[in-house]
């Protein structure tokens, strides 16, 4: 809670390398707007049915999205 406090201004953002429906975020989401007071903002795979693309091409390319999102770059 002091954190929030101390950066009433920031934007919360939960970065994951699984897909959004397979890591820790939907549990997770309702506890961190309760505690810091604001939605979190998800950076990470879109919802999937397998844990991985298959594919390293595509692999690479999510996983400079989601450092990107996660940075806000």
């Amino acid at each position: 809670r002091d954190l929030a406090n101390r950066h009433s201004g920031a934007e919360l953002v939960w970065a994951q390398e699984e897909p959004e429906n397979q890591g820790a975020y939907r549990f997770l989401w309702h506890h961190l707007r309760r505690l810091f007071g604001v939605e979190p903002v998800f950076a990470g795979r879109k919802e999937s049915a397998a844990p991985a693309t298959g594919s390293f091409k595509i692999h690479q390319r999510e996983q400079e999205e989601l450092i990107r999102q996660a940075l806000g770059i």
